[in-house]
């Protein structure tokens, strides 16, 4: 789930599961301390451990799961919320350690957890998936714990993590731009010193709105909390929120789309390559771009333009006609399947489900994807947590909070995105990579914007330093065996892992 920011629019020793007993009798006594007491709440339990393994390529991995807390404090050092987090982690006094951010805002990390790094994943977001379908666990090929351990973390809000002051105070303190990034960060910085791991080579990864926190994020831990990132990956990042202003005028936010619907149409033609893209993304920022800016005063270069997309799309030539090749997003996801009597998601174009109210005007129903990922992903990660680690807590687990997402409010320069900040962090550190990747098929937070934005970008020295990779898929590419394959090794390229 992306936000709609103002102008625009988630050991290879055995350790045994630490007693249910003993981790209730050291919340408790705990509790006077870390303020679960002070705001009537319930203690979290203490962090508990279980070992594991994972066959990946041949390779046995044993490794122990910790699922935890760690208290958020103000500027006084009262605690004022709680955030739980997951780790993967193995025996190594030199291995990196990679820590995981979802988006929204207000979704957990359960999506990069059990869809695309974590050892263990579940079946969601792909077409066929169906919300009942049984939650199960199953080794994953695409983890990245063969070269980094892996810390997930739930921002206040999502999964277990929660505020421990008045809702009026908590939107204050966690639900603002700054305000997100500057504990989150801390909550990082804070892991690395409980755990004796500030000399790890040290990475992130954010996907959607977790892509806009981390520029901001590995910005902020450079220069605040002194700690440097090796590397950060972006997975369908929401880089420039203003990039979709003035539709009215400006050719950017209908270049920003037009690849992605090509490369839908291409995809249900079995045609989509890297090789079929590339003439696409030349005219979008050539002939297209160009057109669109002429407007009326160019009635031949219009035909033409309106003609090619036709093309490019697929759609009916009334329907761009009427659209002045201008192909609005929502409007696109029922018209490509109308006939069909369903909807195309703006997660992934080609995963579709039934339209409840095909005659209405607007789209009525929800997003494909987004409906249908919730459930397999809570109940995954609830059986995990609860049963298989033995952190119990009878608390609800959410996956996707459209709470948190509703109370969010953005600072002024929220609308700035995160282009800054990623410029300056590569700036700051000419040995940080950066790789953003991203779904041919995502038009949420389409790909060519991050072309567009890496394009502009200062020579700083290695032009791989910051790269653009795209894959077959959507916002959760990853979903896809092969794109998650795919991606799997240009990650491991980044980390200079074999």
């Amino acid at each position: 789930m992306r936000k709609t920011l103002p102008s625009a629019l988630l050991a290879a020793l055995l350790v045994a599961v630490v007693p249910i007993v003993h981790a209730a009798d050291d919340a408790k006594a705990a509790s006077t301390q870390d303020g679960a007491d002070a705001f009537h709440l319930p203690p979290l339990p203490a962090d508990a451990h279980v070992g594991q393994s994972v066959d990946v390529d041949g390779r046995t991995l044993k490794y122990t799961v910790t699922v935890g807390k760690l208290p958020v404090r103000d500027e006084k050092g009262t605690i004022t919320g709680q955030v739980v987090f997951t780790a993967y982690t193995m025996p190594g006094k030199h291995r990196p350690v990679t820590f995981a951010l979802n988006g929204g805002p207000g979704a957990s990390s359960v999506y990069l957890n059990f869809g695309a790094i974590g050892p263990k994943r579940v079946n969601f977001g792909v077409d066929g998936a169906n919300p009942s379908d049984p939650a199960v666990l199953h080794d994953n090929p695409g983890t990245w714990l063969g070269f980094t351990d892996l810390v997930f973390i739930d921002p206040i809000g999502t999964g277990y993590s929660r505020a421990l002051v008045p809702q009026d105070k908590a939107t204050k303190l966690f639900y603002s731009t700054d305000s997100d990034i500057t504990y989150l960060s801390r909550i990082i910085y804070d892991w690395l010193v409980k755990n004796g791991r500030m000399e790890s080579r040290k990475y992130l990864v954010g996907e959607s709105y977790g892509g806009f926190r981390g520029p901001r994020i590995t910005e902020y831990l450079q220069t605040q909390l002194g700690v440097a990132m090796n590397g950060v990956v972006l997975l369908s990042p929401y880089l420039d929120a203003a990039a979709s202003d003035n539709d009215n005028v400006s050719p950017l936010p209908w270049m920003l789309t037009l690849p992605s619907i090509a490369a839908a149409h291409l995809e249900r033609e079995h045609r989509l390559t890297a090789d079929a893209m590339a003439p696409i993304i030349d005219y979008t920022r050539g002939d297209y771009a160009v057109t669109l800016m002429r407007g009326h005063t160019d009635p031949a270069a219009t035909d033409a333009m309106i003609k090619k997309v036709t093309e490019l799309t697929g759609l009916d030539p009334v329907f761009v006609k009427r659209s002045g090749g201008r192909i609005e997003t929502q409007a696109y996801l029922r018209e490509v399947y109308r006939s069909e009597g369903k909807l195309g998601s703006r997660y992934d174009s080609n995963v579709t489900a039934w339209d409840p109210f095909p005659y209405a005007p607007h789209q009525v129903g929800g997003d494909p994807i987004l409906n249908g990922i919730i459930a397999p992903t809570t109940t995954a990660m609830v059986n995990f947590v609860t049963q298989t680690v033995g952190w119990k807590y009878d608390g609800r687990y959410s996956a996707l909070s459209y709470d948190v997402n509703k109370a969010w409010h953005d600072d002024d320069d929220a609308n700035e995105g995160s282009v800054k900040q990623l410029r300056e962090a590569v700036a700051n550190d000419p040995n940080l990579r950066v790789l953003i990747a991203h779904g041919w098929d995502d038009l949420s937070c389409p790909f060519m914007a991050s072309v567009l934005i890496v394009d502009q970008m200062p020579d700083m020295g290695d032009p791989t330093r910051v790269q653009v990779k795209e894959y077959p898929g959507g916002h959760m590419f990853y979903t896809r065996p092969s794109s998650q394959a795919a991606f799997l090794q240009d990650v491991k390229a980044m980390y200079g892992a074999r």
